[in-house]
């Protein structure tokens, strides 16, 4: 079966976003909430070298430099208009971007002390060998460590994006992430790093809030056109978009100031090299 043919394969992150621009109102601005909370689970000591696979913007390489007071830190991205953005975003020369694969890292054997994923293995179409890849690179003892989103239930403005979209239209049930990506919960987690050889994996849950402005606040980063969400919202009818956007505007919770208080829940898993 090719990565076309199988729903869980069939994205590749590269392909859903071409622009960092585009990927901050999303998501970005709160996938920096959570590599916050994240390295303060790691625990890895100032002085480390870093390396983060699938690195995107630059956010959890921005949260590394500031909090972690690292040697150095190499983010690793198949995206040119990912890294572009990083470029731009994080100028400290500690920091260094470079075009490559999860399942073939550019870097030599175990040669970091800290080897990290943001977001990112769900999209990987061979997940057990990006994670032996996370596992090659980490020196003995490292800290090999990756989140994702919890699509299924903890990550509210998506799942109430999806929810919505299936009460519209139950069809559009087979573009959910929630039901595509089924990594994204504890157990396919701690299965994927124990079957890559790494010990001692533990997995927590990160929440964060993620308050909307407004509706609009919500509701524009979903014209964007790329990722699932906002590409199968794009592939509406203008009339069907109107139907859906009317809809999430009824049952999304309202402040009375018209904010949106919504939360963010990632899993995290981490282990030793």
């Amino acid at each position: 079966m090719t990565a076309k043919d199988d729903p869980n394969q069939a994205i590749g992150r590269a392909d859903v976003w071409a622009a960092g621009d585009l990927y901050e109102p999303y998501v970005g601005r709160w996938s920096r909430l959570v590599a916050a909370e994240f390295l303060a689970w790691l625990g890895v000591p100032a002085g480390a070298v870093w390396l983060d696979v699938g690195c995107g913007t630059g956010a959890l390489s921005q949260a590394i430099l500031d909090r972690q007071a690292p040697a150095a830190v190499l983010g690793i991205d198949p995206s040119e208009g990912f890294l572009a953005h990083a470029r731009r975003q994080v100028t400290n020369p500690r920091a260094e971007f470079r075009l490559g694969d999860a399942q073939a890292l550019p870097v030599p054997d175990a040669g970091f002390d800290a080897v990290v994923s943001g977001l990112v293995l769900n999209f990987v179409p061979d997940q057990a060998r990006a994670a032996a890849e996370l596992r090659r690179a980490a020196r003995p003892g490292a800290t090999v460590a990756a989140y994702v989103w919890d699509y299924a239930e903890g990550m509210q403005m998506m799942r109430r994006f999806w929810d919505a979209a299936v009460d519209l239209d139950p069809a559009a049930a087979e573009k959910d992430e929630g039901r595509r990506f089924p990594l994204c919960r504890p157990d396919p987690l701690r299965a994927l790093f124990e079957g890559a050889g790494i010990g001692t994996v533990t997995v927590t849950a990160i929440t964060v809030p993620t308050l909307f402005r407004s509706f609009d606040d919500y509701w524009t980063p979903f014209l964007s056109g790329q990722a699932p969400a906002p590409g199968y919202c794009m592939a509406l009818d203008e009339d069907r978009r109107a139907a859906l956007r009317e809809w999430l505007r009824a049952s999304l919770p309202a402040a009375p100031d018209g904010s949106i208080p919504l939360a963010a829940r990632a899993w995290a898993v981490k282990g030793t090299a």
